[in-house]
C-alpha cells in the first residue's frame, strides 16, 4: 500500500491527557495548534510529535553516538506515520553561560572575528598610530635599550597555545642542532624526554641563545635575532632575567611606543580565548567590585555606631575599632560624627587608605595593648584583599554582600584586550560594533567601503553577516546588541533568535515544532514573524506552532483546536481544517472567541485610585532617556511599547530593585535613576513571574499554596493517627518517618541505562504512593494522604467542602482556571503560565491589608483568550483589595483592561526609551504618536464591527 506522503496521520494518541486521538496535519504548511491551557497542545505537539520525530532520528544512529545525544521516551499512542526529523524551538533561556552573547549564539561575531583578522587596519593601543611591521634593525635597536648587564635568552615561539605531545616538534628542533626548549615558561634541556599532558595546551620555544648586553654583542644579537625569526615564523621572544617577556614581530609593531603586536588571527577577537579576552576580566566584561554605597549603607550612622558595616561586624572589632580611633585622633574628627557629616577627605581616607602617610596606630585589647607606625590601607582595599587571598567560602560569600557587579574599567565591557580594540575597520573597533543594535549594525555594513582587494576578501563573510543580521531583523530583534548577553535574554527572544539561526541554516524537509513565537512582541511586529514564519515554510519544511495569537491563528494553513477545557475536561480535538471555518464550530471555545460570540468586555469604568502617586524621576538605565514617571496608586497599570522599547529596563531593573531595596530590604541594585517619590505610601513589592514554583519533582501545588500543611494537620488529629501518635510530620513524604524509604517519597526509581535514556520504574515497595503502608492505613473519608494528593483541584474543592481552611486556597486555585492540575503534580512538569496562576492564586488566599505593590512581566504567556479572561479576573481583584498591579503587555485584551497605561517608545534599542503616554486606554485611542494606541483603536473597532 502506498504512504500518503502529504500528511503527518496520527492515530491513538494518548500522551497525558490525550484521549485515544486521531489527527491528519498537512506537511509543508503553517500549523497552529491551539486551545486553553492544559488542554493538551504541548501533549500533541511536543510529547508526541517532537519527541517520535527525535526518537526515530536518534535510533538510527549508533549506540555509540546515542549515548550523548540522549533518547526520548517513546510516547504512548498507536501509529504515527509521515514524520520527518524534527527540530523544536522553544522559549528556553538562550544560555547561563555568562561568556555566551547574542553576537556568539547567532555566529554573527565568528564572521565579525574573521572579517577584522583579514581586513582590519592594526593601531598602537598606546598612541592609536597605524602600526607599522618591524626589522630585524629594529628588533635589535630596542632590545639595546635595555639595562647594560642585562641577561637575555632569545627565543624562538614554535607551538603557541595548542593541545598535544607535540614530540615531533622536539625531534625537529633536535636535528636542528639546539639543545633547550622552553615549555610552558620553564626551560628544558633537550636531552631530557618531554612528556606533556595531550588534552593540555601548550606553549614551546626554542632556546636561540643566551646573551649578557655588555661590551661587544650587537653583531652575535642580530644573527640571533634573524635566525629567531626565521624559525618562529616572524616573531621573537626575548625573554629578559628574572621574568620579563618582550615579544617582537616581523610583521606588526609601533615604532613610537615600541610596542609589538602578533600575527593578526580570527583567535585574537575572541573573548573567550587567552589570546583575545581582556587580562582584567577575562573575558566576562565585567567584575565584582566593592561597592562603597554596601559598605557604608546607612550614611546617618557614626563610626562608633558601625558605619563602616563590613568593620563594624567584625568578630576583631577591637582591632579595627583601635585603628579608626587612632585615625581620628590623628586626622582630628569625631569619632561620633555622622557619616554624611564628615569631611569628604576623611570619607576618602577611611574607605581607600592613607597612602603613604604613616600614622601612629594606639591599640589595646584584653590580651595585648601597644602601638606601632604605619598606613591605613582603606576598608575597600583591605576587603578586595582578602576577598583575593582567603580561601575560605564563608568569608568569600561574607565579602560578597559588599560587593556588585560592574562594567569592567579596562575594556569598558567590551572583554577584548587592547591589542584586540586597536584594530578598527572604518575606524570602528569590534566592541564598538558589537554594542550597536542590530538594527545600526546592519546600516553600517551596507555603507561599509573598502578597497579592490580587501572587498574580495571580505565579499562572503559580509554576505553571511548581513543574511544573520536580516534574520534577526525579520523576527523582531533589531533592538538587540551582539554584545548584550544571552542571559538577559527573555524566552521569547531567545526562542526568536534560534528561529532566525534556523532559517538562516536552509535546511529542507525538516519538522520545526513552536511553542508560542509571538510572545514578547509588539502586535506592530507581528507580521515580520509571520513572513519569516512562512519563509521557512515555503523552503519546504513543516512547521507546527503551539500559539494564541489570533494573528497567527488567521494566517495559519490549518488550525488545530484541543478542549473543550483544561486536564481532564481537554485532550480532544474539537475542529482541524481553515481557520475561517472555525467560526462556525459550536464546540470550539476558540471558534467563539475568534467570531466575537465570546470576548473580553472593556470595564464600564476606570478607577480613581486612592490618590497617591510612587514616581521616579531621570530613570535612564540601558536605553531609557532620563524619563520621568508617575505610577497612580491602587490601580491596575500596563506597561507596554514596542519590543526593547524600555519597558523591562524601567519596571524590573529600576521600580523592582528600588522597592526591594527599600520595603524588603533586600540586596537589589536598581539601574540610574535621579529621584523616587512615594515610597511611604507602600509596604512592600511582590514580582509574581513564570519561574519554576520548585526546582525538583518534590515540589507541588499543594506544598507551595500551604494547602498541604492543612490537610497534614487534619490527618494528624484523626483518631487513629492520635491512637498511633502520629503528628502532622508523618504525613510529609520529605522527612523520614511516614514516607517509603525505598524511593525516599519520590514514589519513583530512576535507573540509569547509559547509551539509552535513563528509565523511571514505579517503587515496588509503595506502588508510587510515596508513603509506607502505616502511613497509608490513616483515612479520613475513605481516603488516604497519596488519594488526596492525587485528587485534581476540582476534586479536592468537593472534598474538603466543609474544611475552611482547605477550601480557601483550593478556591482560589479554581479561580485562576487550574482546578484541573492534581494537588500532586510535579512542579517540573507546570507551565510557565500554570506556576505564576499558582502563585496568584496565593496571594489572592492571603488576608493583607499591606499596600503591596505586584509587578507581573508578560503574565499572558500561554494563556487562551479565556484564560486571559480568568487571569484579568483575578488581576482586578487584587485591585479592588487596594493594591497597586503593574503589568508589563502587549496583549490587547490586557491593555484596553486596564485603569492606567504607560506606553514607551517610539523604536526599540537607541530609538526607544522615551516615555510617549501615561493615560487612561481610552485617550491612548486618540494617541497618534503610538503604535500601541493604533493597534488597540484597530482591535476595539474590530469588536465592535466598526
Amino acid at each position: 500500500m502506498k504512504k500518503n506522503l502529504d500528511k503527518i496521520i496520527i492515530k491513538g494518541a494518548r500522551q497525558h491527557n490525550l484521549k485515544n486521538v486521531d489527527v491528519d496535519i498537512i506537511r509543508n504548511k503553517l500549523v497552529v495548534i491551539t486551545g486553553l491551557s492544559g488542554s493538551g497542545k504541548s501533549s500533541l505537539a511536543f510529547d508526541t510529535l517532537y519527541a517520535e520525530g527525535q526518537r526515530r532520528y536518534v535510533e538510527s544512529l549508533s549506540s555509540y553516538a546515542r549515548q550523548f545525544l540522549g533518547l526520548m521516551e517513546k510516547p504512548d499512542m498507536d501509529y504515527i506515520e509521515g514524520l520527518s526529523p524534527a527540530i523544536s524551538i522553544e522559549q528556553k533561556a538562550a544560555a547561563r553561560n555568562p561568556r555566551s552573547t547574542v553576537g556568539t549564539v547567532t555566529e554573527i561575531h565568528d564572521y565579525l572575528r574573521l572579517l577584522y583578522a583579514h581586513v582590519g587596519k592594526p593601531h598602537c593601543w598606546k598612541c592609536d598610530k597605524p602600526i607599522q611591521r618591524q626589522t630585524v634593525q629594529q628588533i635589535v635597536d630596542t632590545i639595546s635599550k635595555f639595562e647594560i648587564g642585562s641577561k637575555i635568552y632569545v627565543l624562538a615561539p614554535v607551538v603557541r597555545g595548542r593541545k598535544g605531545q607535540h614530540k615531533g616538534v622536539f625531534e625537529e628542533v633536535r636535528k636542528e642542532g639546539f639543545l633547550r626548549v622552553r615549555v610552558d615558561g620553564l626551560i628544558h634541556p633537550l636531552d631530557q624526554k618531554l612528556n606533556l599532558e595531550k588534552n593540555k595546551k601548550h606553549s614551546i620555544e626554542v632556546v636561540i641563545d643566551r646573551l649578557v648586553l655588555e661590551g661587544d654583542y650587537l653583531e652575535r644579537l642580530t644573527e640571533s635575532v634573524e635566525l629567531s625569526l626565521k624559525i618562529g615564523s616572524g616573531l621573537t621572544i626575548i625573554h629578559e632575567l628574572p621574568k620579563n617577556d618582550h615579544l617582537f614581530s616581523e610583521h606588526f609593531a609601533c615604532p613610537h611606543c615600541e610596542v609589538s603586536m602578533e600575527e593578526i588571527s580570527p583567535r585574537m577577537f575572541s573573548f573567550n580565548s587567552p589570546y583575545g579576552a581582556c587580562p582584567h576580566c577575562d573575558g566576562l566584561g565585567s567584575h565584582m567590585d566593592i561597592d562603597p554605597d554596601l559598605v557604608v549603607p546607612d550614611k546617618s550612622k557614626s563610626l562608633i555606631q558601625g558605619a563602616i558595616a563590613p568593620l563594624g561586624e567584625q568578630p576583631r572589632g577591637n582591632w579595627y575599632g583601635s585603628i579608626l580611633k587612632s585615625l581620628s585622633k590623628y586626622y582630628n574628627f569625631k569619632f561620633t560624627t555622622p557619616w554624611y557629616k564628615l569631611d569628604t577627605d576623611i570619607r576618602t581616607i577611611l574607605l581607600k587608605g592613607t597612602g603613604s602617610t604613616k600614622v601612629k596606630m594606639e591599640y589595646s585589647s584584653e590580651r595585648w595593648s601597644g602601638t606601632y607606625t604605619g598606613g591605613w590601607e582603606g576598608a575597600i582595599p583591605n576587603l578586595m584583599r582578602r576577598y583575593k587571598q582567603t580561601k575560605s567560602n564563608h568569608i568569600r560569600d561574607w565579602i560578597e554582600q559588599f560587593m556588585r557587579m560592574r562594567a569592567c574599567p579596562k575594556c569598558d565591557g567590551s572583554r577584548l584586550k587592547p591589542e584586540s580594540r586597536a584594530v578598527t575597520l572604518d575606524s570602528k573597533s569590534l566592541g564598538e560594533i558589537s554594542s550597536y543594535s542590530i538594527k545600526n549594525i546592519k546600516t553600517f555594513f551596507s555603507n561599509l567601503r573598502l578597497g579592490v582587494n580587501e572587498a574580495t576578501i571580505a565579499e562572503q563573510i559580509l554576505k553571511e553577516v548581513q543574511e544573520r543580521l536580516t534574520f534577526l531583523v525579520d523576527v523582531g530583534l533589531d533592538y538587540l546588541t551582539l554584545d548584550r548577553s544571552a542571559t538577559t535574554l527573555s524566552g521569547g527572544e531567545a526562542q526568536r533568535i534560534r528561529l532566525a539561526t534556523q532559517i538562516g541554516s536552509q535546511l529542507v524537509g525538516v519538522l520545526y515544532i513552536l511553542d508560542e513565537p509571538s510572545i514578547g512582541l509588539h502586535p506592530r511586529d507581528n507580521s515580520r514573524l509571520l513572513n519569516s514564519l512562512k519563509k521557512l515554510r515555503d523552503l519546504g519544511n513543516s512547521i507546527i506552532v503551539v500559539e494564541h495569537d489570533q494573528e497567527t491563528m488567521e494566517s495559519a494553513d490549518q488550525l488545530i483546536d484541543i478542549g473543550p477545557g483544561a486536564g481532564e475536561h481537554g485532550g480532544e480535538i474539537i475542529f482541524s481544517g481553515p481557520p475561517n471555518k472555525i467560526l462556525k464550530a459550536k464546540d470550539s471555545i476558540t471558534g467563539q472567541y475568534l467570531s466575537g460570540i465570546r470576548f473580553i468586555s472593556i470595564p464600564e469604568e476606570r478607577r480613581e485610585g486612592n490618590g497617591k502617586l510612587l514616581s521616579i524621576s531621570g530613570a535612564s538605565g540601558n536605553n531609557l532617556k532620563k524619563i520621568d514617571v508617575m505610577f497612580p496608586l491602587g490601580k491596575m497599570i500596563v506597561v507596554t511599547g514596542v519590543s526593547g522599547s524600555g519597558k523591562s529596563t524601567l519596571v524590573n531593573e529600576t521600580i523592582f530593585p528600588i522597592l526591594s531595596k527599600e520595603l524588603n530590604n533586600a540586596r537589589a541594585y536598581p539601574l540610574s535613576f535621579d529621584s523616587v517619590e512615594g515610597l511611604e505610601y507602600l509596604d512592600k513589592v511582590i514580582e509574581i513571574d513564570q519561574k519554576p514554583i520548585g526546582r525538583t519533582p518534590r515540589s507541588n501545588p499543594a506544598t507551595y499554596t500551604g494547602v498541604f500543611t492543612f490537610i497534614r494537620d487534619l490527618f494528624s488529629q484523626l483518631p487513629d493517627s492520635k491512637i498511633r501518635g502520629y503528628k502532622p510530620g508523618r504525613f510529609s513524604f520529605n522527612v523520614k518517618g511516614g514516607r517509603c524509604e525505598s524511593c525516599e517519597g519520590d514514589g519513583i526509581i530512576k535507573i540509569e541505562m547509559n547509551f539509552l535514556p535513563d528509565v523511571y520504574v514505579t517503587c515496588e515497595v509503595c506502588k508510587g504512593n510515596r508513603y509506607n503502608r502505616d502511613t497509608l492505613e490513616i483515612k479520613y473519608k475513605g481516603k488516604n494522604i497519596a488519594d488526596i494528593l492525587n485528587m485534581s483541584v476540582e476534586e479536592a474543592s468537593l472534598f474538603f467542602r466543609n474544611i475552611p481552611q482547605v477550601m480557601k486556597k483550593l478556591t482560589t486555585l479554581n479561580d485562576v482556571g487550574l482546578g484541573y492540575i492534581r494537588l500532586g503534580q510535579q512542579a517540573t512538569t507546570l507551565s510557565g503560565g500554570e506556576a505564576q496562576r499558582i502563585k496568584l492564586a496565593t496571594e489572592l488566599s492571603r488576608v493583607s491589608k499591606d499596600s503591596t505593590f505586584y509587578i507581573l512581566d508578560e503574565p499572558t504567556t500561554g494563556l487562551h483568550f479565556e484564560d486571559v479572561k480568568l487571569l484579568l479576573g483575578v488581576l482586578q481583584r487584587l485591585v479592588d483589595r487596594g493594591h497597586t498591579v503593574v503589568v508589563i503587555e502587549h496583549n490587547l485584551d490586557v491593555i484596553k483592561s486596564a485603569d492606567w497605561v504607560i506606553d514607551l517608545g517610539p523604536e526599540g534599542g537607541e530609538e526607544g526609551g522615551k516615555l510617549l503616554f501615561s493615560g487612561t486606554p481610552e485617550n491612548l485611542l486618540n494617541y497618534k504618536g503610538s503604535y500601541t494606541g493604533s493597534f488597540l483603536k484597530t482591535s476595539i473597532n474590530t469588536k465592535l464591527g466598526k
